[in-house]
């Protein structure tokens, strides 16, 4: 594989991380402002903290399991981004 192939499968690879963040940061604002306040953080800044994290937990389960894609690793990065969602509300205060 040639720096252009690698560069494509890196982004593969965070790119379920970066869609739920922004996934999990929307839903917030638009969805949830009944049962969760509104984040005082802008919404670049949800999804940058998410999808740092989100990326963190992909490899994370590379590491783990040494393959991409297991579903346990998918499970934790949902878990992480929407527990990360919910800190970043300030949830626990309603």
């Amino acid at each position: 594989m040639g720096p252009y192939e690698h560069l494509i499968h890196t982004f593969n690879f965070m790119a379920p991380a970066w869609g739920i963040a922004l996934f999990c940061a929307i839903a917030a604002r638009v969805g949830a402002p009944r049962w969760l306040p509104l984040a005082p953080w802008s919404l670049f800044t949800q999804t940058l903290f998410s999808g740092v994290l989100g990326t963190a937990v992909l490899v994370g389960g590379v590491l783990v399991w040494g393959v991409d894609g297991k579903m346990a690793t998918y499970c934790a990065l949902i878990i992480t981004c929407a527990t990360a969602q919910w800190l970043m509300c300030k949830g626990w205060q309603r």
